[in-house]
């Protein structure tokens, strides 16, 4: 006991204000919730929405462009009916090749 009440009265009472100002670093680094840790962790996070917002924009804008394309050109309607929902004119045939693999 008589160590650490020379301990104390040595260094902590002497240098009280670097020690209060080194517990207070330490409880707004580490302890508190909304401490440099954390704080950093939300930035990183943030910087991760931001990109994921920039990719779904130029998704969006891409479609945009497309369904601009759709509705003013009529050739660009027809390409599309005749691509992906394989329609055709009534004088004409469609013949649709297909990949498919052999599993034994």
């Amino acid at each position: 006991m008589g160590r650490l009440l020379s301990f104390w009265n040595r260094y902590i009472v002497r240098h009280k204000y670097i020690v209060a100002f080194l517990v207070f670093m330490f409880i707004i680094g580490v302890i508190d919730e909304n401490s440099l840790w954390v704080r950093y962790n939300r930035r990183v996070e943030i910087g991760n929405l931001k990109r994921e917002i920039d990719k779904y924009q130029q998704q969006y804008d891409d479609e945009s462009k497309k369904l601009r394309a759709l509705m003013n050109n009529p050739s660009a309607v027809e390409k599309l009916a005749r691509e992906q929902y394989l329609m055709k004119r009534d004088n004409e045939d469609v013949y649709v090749i297909a990949d498919s693999a052999i599993h034994d």
